[in-house]
């Protein structure tokens, strides 16, 4: 078994085990404890040797979990210490459960730490790129299992949320906040599996919306998903918070036009029907990267956290007007705002119209511009 596998953790029992382990390793400092990584590989556990991993964000309780280090490499993590006992970084990743597949609701603190293994141990951001920021402990994620290993996970903001942590700003629709999957999973159609999800998730609400910016590569997954489910075509916006009218943008209108860099090795994503193709790929890399994933707009306090992602030659989104009327602080305003249509969702359908006879007119000059 797993350490997802194995009882639930209380939030208090990971952060006291933790300090409980260290004051007894200071007690003995010459233990000559070894961790086995490998039949070739171990590593020594002694307090030089390790660190503590705050797993959510600096005004959240502090709860943290120890990780274990090469004597040459900080920046590495090959255990953690949960259930009393040290764990190989994949075995954290892992389940023995055949049943916990698919796309699963994030209710133990183990999930958690898994979410915060994805998002900040396991994936390494390329060149240009900035880590996720950590994420509120009550955070509503699901986690992406496949072949019995997290591949992914995405996060979600809900109506009526707050903001932040010293406004009073509510979220007035739900949105697709942080989306991430393994590189070694991807183009398999586990993008699209996560929009399907996320929209039927919110199935009674008339719109939904995702973090601005959209990267190049979710732009991509956007275009295949909207172009096989036209019924979402007016549902989805990318929106900055809290998502009032004037802060959202029809992302189907806006693909139409050409407003997104559009990331083509995207474009080859299958439908979830056709991901059984390649099940034979391995899922055992720990090389990631985030395949999809957008900007965080709630968390302003640090400019550099409040980037998810930032991608090579992604436009940025110019600043959006401020909501009419003189703050978020409740739900009956938020719904009075929801309740305002924008002219652009009204004239959508005729844009979209005329643009498609343009386009029928020029084909031959355009050729498949729009071919996934």
């Amino acid at each position: 078994m797993y350490p997802v596998d194995l009882p639930a953790l209380a939030d208090t029992d990971l952060t006291s085990a933790s300090e409980h382990f260290l004051s007894a390793l200071e007690a003995k400092p010459f233990s000559n404890e070894w961790f086995q990584l490998s039949q070739t590989s171990k590593v020594e556990i002694t307090a030089a040797n390790i660190s503590q991993l705050q797993l959510f964000e600096e005004d959240q309780p502090g709860f943290a979990v120890l990780a274990l280090h090469p004597p040459d490499d900080r920046t590495q993590v090959v255990a953690l210490y949960l259930h009393e006992r040290w764990w190989r970084l994949d075995d954290v990743l892992r389940t023995s459960s055949k049943s916990r597949s698919g796309l699963v609701s994030v209710q133990s603190m183990t999930e958690r730490v898994i979410v915060f293994l994805l998002s900040q141990v396991v994936e390494r951001p390329s060149l240009g790129e900035v880590f996720f920021s950590l994420h509120p402990c009550a955070e509503s994620c699901k986690v992406l299992w496949r072949d019995q290993r997290a591949v992914g996970f995405y996060t979600v903001k809900h109506k009526g949320s707050l903001v932040d942590g010293w406004s009073s700003c509510c979220y007035l629709l739900p949105v697709l906040d942080t989306v991430l999957v393994r590189r070694s999973c991807r183009r398999r159609g586990f993008g699209l599996q996560i929009l399907e999800d996320f929209c039927s998730w919110f199935s009674s609400d008339e719109y939904l919306g995702v973090s601005s910016p959209l990267s190049p590569s979710m732009a991509a997954v956007f275009r295949t998903f909207l172009q096989q489910r036209e019924e979402h075509r007016e549902r989805l916006y990318e929106v900055e918070a809290p998502g009032g009218w004037t802060q959202r943008r029809n992302i189907w209108l806006g693909i139409q036009l050409g407003r997104y860099a559009l990331d083509v090795s995207e474009e080859s994503t299958p439908t979830p029907g056709h991901t059984q193709e390649k099940e034979g790929n391995s899922l055992s890399q720990l090389g990631c990267e985030t395949s999809l994933t957008s900007q965080s707009t709630c968390n302003t306090k640090n400019p550099l956290h409040e980037q998810k992602i930032i991608l090579p030659n992604q436009r940025e989104n110019p600043t959006s007007s401020t909501i009419l009327g003189t703050g978020c602080s409740c739900a009956a305003h938020a719904d009075n705002l929801d309740s305002r249509l924008p002219i652009r969702t009204k004239i959508l359908k005729q844009t979209l119209k005329s643009k498609a006879t343009l386009s029928t007119k020029n084909r031959g000059s355009r050729g498949n511009a729009q071919k996934v």
